[in-house]
């Protein structure tokens, strides 16, 4: 039922900068929390960064600095912002979001993920 759209992935040499985007769609009650995970090559899963609905921000402590987590006034689309992109850094970049679909009905939803690589 809700759909999470992905966009502002690509190629980028190793220094270069990209914009990850998610755009929420449906019926949504309200957006409890929202953040990225990435699945490097050989690794697991694991959270970049998220944002609360009241917009308290965590990062993993490898892209603290660098990377920047923020969600639009209207609406709830959330960006990643990524500086001084590494190598290691290339992976699948999933959007995730914890939402409220209905006062006390909960749904845990995820983006089909895209593809950032970084170049040495």
């Amino acid at each position: 039922q809700v759909q999470l759209v992905e966009s502002g992935g690509g190629l980028v040499q190793a220094g270069g900068s990209l914009r990850l985007s998610c755009v929420p769609s449906g019926r949504i009650l309200s957006i409890n929390r929202m953040g990225w995970y990435r699945q490097a090559p050989g690794k697991q899963l694991e959270l970049v960064a998220g944002i609360t609905s009241g917009s308290m921000t965590n990062y993993a402590d490898s892209v603290k600095g660098r990377f920047t987590i923020s969600r639009s006034n209207a609406g709830n689309t959330v960006y990643l912002q990524m500086n001084s992109l590494k190598p290691e850094e290339t992976g699948v970049y999933y959007c995730n979001a914890d939402i409220t679909l209905s006062w006390g009905r909960m749904s845990d939803s995820w983006g089909q993920g895209i593809q950032v690589t970084v170049s040495a």
